[in-house]
């Protein structure tokens, strides 16, 4: 199938399929004509590349991961490392947000203070 056809059955667009490709997410064959032609798998590939960003994956992530990936989305045990690090990455991430917003709450309620403002609880 070309771009045109990838890009209406999976909803991405053209540049952002071109953009995987740069990646190395995504491997069209080029016949004689130059043109871009893709496997009938590569809308899984797509929607398996879209699932993994959504979780938080980096492009060159996904290529480490991509090629454990079953054909219904799951990723197969070989790199189950590389996610828990990822996951211990975004646990580590929201625990420093977590602790920016308790400073940051409590910034915000001292200038209230200082304002005469009525003190509001900052929501959660």
């Amino acid at each position: 199938m070309r771009i045109g056809e990838l890009a209406a059955r999976t909803g991405v667009s053209v540049r952002l399929l071109r953009y995987y490709e740069e990646q190395g997410l995504l491997e069209p064959r080029r016949p004689a004509g130059g043109q871009r032609r893709y496997d009938e798998d590569a809308p899984t590939v797509v929607r398996n590349i879209r699932a993994l960003l959504g979780a938080g994956l980096s492009t060159s992530a996904i290529r480490d991961v991509l090629p454990c990936v079953n054909g219904d989305g799951a990723v197969a045990a070989c790199m189950l490392e590389v996610l828990e690090q990822r996951l211990d990455l975004i646990d580590t991430q929201m625990l420093a947000l977590g602790a920016s917003r308790v400073a940051l709450a409590g910034i915000v309620a001292a200038a209230r203070q200082e304002a005469g403002t009525a003190a509001e609880p900052v929501p959660a």
